[in-house]
């Protein structure tokens, strides 16, 4: 007994241990879509489909993936098996649609457009959609984008916040508490300074505004305009935009503009010192709006050098061990269009985002994110929609390393100032999935009802299992809920949840179902099932291994099952000698359970049916291999009563 427990424990910790991980994967994967990291996210995705854990989701954001990808071939592929699924949300219909145009089957993506339309969908007529680019329907399907203002906002301009080690550096032209300002002709404004704070210790003293006294330490703010900027991941070294400005000397292109120019600084003594100029620059154009990737060897900024696609492009450039600069590259004409690309920056995942007045948006300047192949090259852009993007300039955008936060700047209406800087927060849909199996033998249960309610008991979902016992439905967060599982053989069970105060990285709830047989339920699969040998109707060993499961079930776990017992022969014999060896089996097995110590009234009938219930075509009328014989010599057990 002592061995079996151990072997039982250590199947459920392996069990235990598998499901963990899964979970652990279709987390990463939810984190890498969110990043825009679709190639290494479907490759994940792939995987969970493959060990069949909460397949139909994986399958969605798999079709999602290639979608993103421009691949229209493998898009349609699984957005076909997505549109299959039981209560698929209906978006899904017009992406598959969509796809269905990738690949020019217009006839097929017609009919999809129509089941869309029937499902009461609307279809997106925005600005950005107007291409055609089958993609676009994604993100403008659902809110993904939620926002908040920030309270470090001014009357001026603010922009370019990016935050590193817990402190918020940002852009301003704010210069209050200087008795002098020295305005930008340009807009009357003051010029633009970097500041920072640290947010701990700003939300510790309940301080809400950010002054002067909050300007960034040392030699980087001029008397020009100064930020946005990077800082490497050490710490020690920062990469800035500023004019044409440095030791005190003001550079001057042909038509006496002071351009833009990046400089670097480094940190020491809790100050930033040693302003230094890139060699990339040029008095004659302007170079500006740093940002690295993860690894700190290509620094990516925005020029209107004369050899770009139109105004201001993006480009980038090696930064070499040494410290060296390579020859600055133009990123091509995916990302650059004959408008102005500006404000590029770089999430952990190396996905570029960067503002566009020269691709389909919304307004002036909109936040572009950038796709990979799996080459790393950047095969399209995505419009990321409303509410980043709106009818007025939206830019730098920066991402935080969980790809659900961040900050980007905008002077839409309702705004402190002139831009303002906007927190954002990306929410992912959350769905609660689970599977309904039988007590008894922990089989899945098909086509098991189930039913969600809300927090007042309202009826809010209903479905029903696949053939695998699996249901998933998409819910609210911060909400209340009961689910419930039900089928007419089975008692009902349900759990009570909630998606209140879970963490918005998590995109699934499990909320497995568990149901007890009542009278007429089906055979038990796994131990209602014993054989027999060619014309006898003793037990065998094997068979005694089973009674044995179905005694320690009856006088142990479920001491108020009450079964009927029905056994079979093949079709070999007369039809009265086969009727007369399935009672003797009957009768066998009925005499061995009692004989184990299960009382007999609990058993409320034991009978043959000879070779009437055959459970294949080995009737007499073809020849049967052996092992097909078998089947039919059986006796099953029907349970009657759970309680």
């Amino acid at each position: 007994m002592k061995l079996k427990n151990y072997i039982l424990v250590c199947i459920l910790l392996t069990v235990n241990f598998t499901v963990f991980a899964q979970y652990g994967k279709q987390k990463k994967a939810d984190t890498l879509f969110n990043k825009f990291s679709f190639v290494k996210a479907s490759e994940v995705y792939k995987e969970l489909i493959e060990n069949n854990y909460n397949a139909d989701y994986a399958t969605r954001r798999l079709a999602d993936c290639y979608a993103y990808l421009r691949d229209p071939k493998n898009a349609v592929k699984y957005y076909k098996k997505a549109v299959e699924q039981e209560n698929v949300p209906i978006e899904y219909y017009y992406n598959y649609a969509q796809a269905l145009r990738g690949v020019e089957d217009y006839k097929e993506s017609r009919e999809w457009v129509r089941r869309f339309k029937d499902s009461g969908g609307v279809i997106p007529t925005n600005k950005f959609s107007k291409d055609g680019d089958f993609i676009s329907s994604i993100f403008s399907a659902k809110q993904q984008y939620f926002l908040s203002k920030v309270d470090f906002n001014s009357e001026f301009s603010d922009f370019g916040a990016y935050e590193k080690d817990n402190k918020v550096y940002f852009t301003s032209s704010r210069d209050e508490g200087v008795s002098i300002k020295r305005l930008y002709g340009w807009n009357e404004q003051p010029f633009l300074d970097v500041y920072v704070f640290d947010k701990t210790v700003k939300e510790a003293n309940g301080e809400e505004d950010v002054t002067f006294k909050d300007k960034i330490k040392g030699d980087v703010n001029s008397i020009y305009h100064d930020g946005p900027l990077v800082i490497t991941n050490d710490g020690k070294t920062m990469y800035f935009s500023r004019n044409n400005f440095n030791n005190n000397v003001e550079g001057k292109d042909g038509k006496g503009i002071t351009n833009l120019k990046i400089y670097k600084a480094t940190f020491a003594d809790s100050t930033w010192i040693d302003v230094e100029e890139l060699p990339f620059n040029s008095d004659d154009f302007s170079t500006g709006h740093p940002a690295l990737n993860s690894d700190g060897n290509k620094l990516y900024f925005a020029s209107d050098r004369p050899e770009g696609f139109g105004g201001s492009d993006i480009y980038y450039v090696d930064i070499n061990a040494d410290g060296s600069f390579g020859e600055p590259q133009n990123l091509g004409d995916v990302v650059n269009t004959k408008g102005n690309e500006v404000f590029p920056n770089l999430n952990n995942e190396e996905s570029l985002f960067f503002s566009s007045d020269g691709h389909l948006g919304l307004g002036l300047l909109d936040v572009f994110g950038s796709i990979k192949d799996a080459d790393g090259n950047i095969v399209d852009v995505i419009n990321l929609g409303v509410p980043i993007n709106s009818s007025k300039d939206d830019f730098s955008f920066f991402m935080k390393e969980d790809g659900l936060t961040g900050y980007f700047a905008s002077n839409r209406a309702g705004g402190v100032g002139d831009d303002d800087v906007y927190a954002f927060n990306r929410v992912p849909l959350l769905n609660v999935e689970g599977v309904v199996s039988d007590v008894i033998n922990n089989k899945p249960i098909p086509n098991a009802i189930i039913t969600l309610y809300d927090g007042d008991d309202k009826q809010i979902a209903y479905m029903e299992t696949d053939e695998n016992g699996y249901y998933e439905i998409n819910i609210d967060r911060d909400s209340d809920y009961k689910i419930v599982g039900s089928q007419k053989k089975y008692h009902d069970d349900s759990k009570v949840f909630t998606s209140k105060n879970i963490e918005t990285s998590v995109t699934t709830i499990t909320a497995d179902l568990v149901l007890s047989p009542v009278e007429d339920v089906v055979t038990l699969a796994d131990l209602g099932i014993i054989y027999f040998d060619f014309d006898k109707h003793n037990i065998r060993p094997d068979a005694a291994l089973e009674l044995d499961k179905i005694v320690k079930l009856m006088n142990e776990d479920y001491p108020g099952m009450v079964i009927r017992i029905e056994s079979h022969t093949d079709s070999r014999g007369t039809l009265t000698y086969n009727d007369k060896l399935s009672i003797d089996r009957a009768n066998s097995t009925y005499e061995y359970l009692i004989s184990q110590g299960v009382d007999p009234a609990r058993i409320t009938a034991h009978e043959g049916f000879g070779e009437r219930r055959l459970t294949n075509g080995c009737d007499g009328s073809v020849n049967c291999e052996e092992n097909k014989h078998q089947l039919n010599r059986r006796t099953e057990f029907i349970i009657i009563q759970m309680q």
